[in-house]
């Protein structure tokens, strides 16, 4: 108990989005959607950090330093908050994804949509968590090897974008497609988390990163809003562009 007090304490952040999650997911797939989004979720994202942290894939070989043990729970060797994390990283992403696409789309475009939607948002948050040390996460886990984005391997976001892919398609095969109805709530989340990051890299002076984290996710909206109000082409268009 005083484990999950303590978990609760120190990653009050995480879940606040979890919290944020459960409540527009449960408004969107409903109870039972979210309790199958969310096992199956991580499942997945667990078992892909502890393989990361033993073998190196998907995410590229890292190691968790073990420095809040006694704080906050651990399963195995992953803080319980690193895997739960993903929860709401695909609901939000996946949320996104909808909107984009919209309700016509095939399940497969929408779940590699969704999974680079979250590597995007990962583009901010990785940098972010190996610095830990210079905001409230603390030196949690490094990269022993190190990587050419601000200390990340490439590798580490080629795994986000295929668990994120794995995340979403896996729920819809699950439920049989279920898509929900309420994709707002869901992309408000994506922001927020988005803004939490950029504001901790502007709290730690990391520049560099704030500004290719902006520019990234301005024109990712863009191409999303470009897409999503592309004209149809219809029958006449056609024949006048043979």
């Amino acid at each position: 108990m005083d484990l999950v007090l303590g978990t609760l304490v120190l990653r009050w952040y995480v879940f606040t989005f979890v919290a944020c999650f459960l409540v527009a997911s449960a408004r969107d797939l409903g109870w039972r959607g979210t309790l199958v989004f969310a096992a199956w979720v991580w499942t997945l994202a667990w078992a892909c950090e502890l393989a990361s942290t033993r073998v190196g894939v998907p995410f590229g070989l890292y190691s968790y330093t073990g420095a809040t043990r006694g704080q906050e729970l651990y399963i195995a060797d992953v803080p319980l908050m690193d895997a739960l994390s993903f929860t709401f990283l695909a609901y939000a992403a996946f949320c996104l994804a909808r909107a984009a696409l919209g309700p016509r789309s095939g399940a497969w475009a929408l779940a590699t949509t969704s999974g680079i939607l979250m590597m995007l948002l990962d583009v901010v948050i990785d940098p972010i968590a190996l610095r830990g040390d210079q905001w409230f996460l603390g030196r949690i886990f490094y990269y022993a090897e190190g990587g050419v984005y601000f200390g990340v391997p490439l590798s580490n976001f080629v795994g986000w974008a295929l668990v994120g892919t794995a995340a979403v398609g896996g729920y819809l095969v699950l439920t049989r497609d279920a898509r929900g109805c309420r994709n707002a709530p869901g992309i408000a989340l994506y922001y927020a988390v988005l803004a939490f990051n950029l504001a901790v890299t502007v709290w730690i002076r990391e520049w560099v990163l704030l500004g290719l984290g902006l520019l990234l996710h301005v024109a990712t909206v863009a191409v999303l809003y470009a897409g999503r109000h592309r004209p149809a082409m219809g029958p006449g268009m056609e024949s006048q562009k043979a």
